[in-house]
């Protein structure tokens, strides 16, 4: 019994542990494409960390004086220019440089993850196939028309590719495919079952009234999928299985996956502004390397997408026009080069400070949200 408590904890310890790498490896590649924008603009870099707290490793450059070192905390990492926080403004300095040559090094980190995401997401697709869904059961209709909901259906079996001649990646496509429809209503999908592609009319069984990306079941039960229970709990009866596509389809649905996984995340900012999604359905450092070693170590296609969609969210959300994050320095510097007058440093400072705060109470909050929510 002893053993099997200990091996489950350190399974559970290396699941953690495997979690914290891929954040890290998506810092330091976020980190790194600002280091290889500087050099390429001769910037000067004091240095190139891995990790925050105190230094574990340090090494200096005898030809630049940079120094490149590994700290204590995996959680983070920077790359330090010549002045960038300090304000100071010799001809080194990173604020001294010309305002689009800093645009380029402040968007080429973002830029970096989405590379590296979009690449994951190659891999993947085509090792394993493109994730989609697959039909376990399909309810009975009970009533008027029974028939007619019979003929205009899902079937066991069947893996949804398209609805309503539009690809579908994850279930938010499936929302916007059905979002506003009433039941009774058409809907032309696009199935694969046993090998053969054909198109279905399903007639919808519910109406499709969402107000939140959560509303998942919503739409399983507009379906009209069955349910089946695991663990004492009832769950819809769908599943993500892979799918493979051809030589180009693959490519060409690989850069739309990343892309509708970004704009998944402005659907979920706009949601959270309008307040039909409540800030416990947000996760913050905690609950993000919670929720990633419970899928990274589920197989290598969970590892590769959950990876990638780490990368893509680092991309999109560093690009955000929020203080302290490359996307509002972008503003800055852009301000800059219009008016040929940069905000005082020292105000910008501040913003930058104050932002950054606040984004640290906001992951805490939303970490502590979904601990009283368990």
């Amino acid at each position: 019994m002893n053993l099997l408590s200990f091996s489950s904890v350190m399974a559970t310890v290396g699941s953690v542990l495997l979690a914290i790498l891929i954040l890290l490896i998506m810092i330091t590649v976020h980190e790194f494409g600002h280091y290889v924008a500087g050099k390429a603009l001769k910037f000067k870099i004091n240095e190139f960390a891995i990790g925050f707290g105190p230094r574990l490793f340090k090494r200096k450059s005898k030809k630049t004086d940079e120094v490149f070192s590994v700290r204590l905390l995996p959680l983070g990492g920077f790359c330090a220019f010549e002045g960038e926080d300090t304000g100071e403004e010799s001809p080194d300095s990173f604020t001294n440089k010309a305002p689009w040559k800093r645009i380029i090094v402040l968007i080429a980190g973002p830029l970096m993850n989405y590379v590296l995401a979009l690449f994951l997401i190659l891999v993947s697709a085509f090792a394993f196939g493109q994730p989609v869904f697959k039909v376990g059961s399909v309810e009975e209709f009970q009533g008027e028309n029974a028939a007619v909901y019979a003929e205009y259906s899902l079937e066991p079996e069947d893996i949804i590719l398209k609805a309503n001649g539009k690809t579908v990646y994850l279930v938010t496509d499936l929302a916007a495919a059905l979002k506003g429809r009433a039941a009774g209503e058409k809907v032309t999908f696009t199935v694969s079952n046993g090998g053969n592609e054909v198109e279905r009319e399903v007639m919808l069984r519910a109406d499709c009234d969402f107000k939140s990306s959560s509303e998942t079941g919503k739409i399983w039960s507009a379906l009209g999928l069955g349910t089946v229970m695991r663990d004492g709990a009832k769950y819809w009866d769908v599943s993500a299985v892979y799918y493979r596509f051809g030589f180009f389809e693959t490519v060409g649905n690989s850069f739309a996956y990343s892309g509708r996984i970004a704009g998944t995340i402005f659907k979920v900012l706009g949601e959270l502004l309008t307040g039909n999604l409540g800030l416990d359905a947000m996760g913050g450092p905690v609950t993000t390397i919670k929720l990633t070693s419970q899928l990274a170590t589920q197989s290598v296609q969970s590892f590769l997408e959950i990876a990638a969609y780490i990368g893509v969210n680092l991309a999109v959300f560093n690009l955000l026009p929020i203080p302290a994050l490359d996307g509002s320095k972008v503003i800055f510097c852009l301000i800059e080069w219009i008016f040929r007058k940069p905000v005082p440093r020292k105000i910008e400072a501040v913003i930058h400070a104050v932002g950054f705060t606040l984004i640290l109470l906001f992951a805490v909050l939303v970490d502590i949200l979904q601990f009283v929510r368990c």
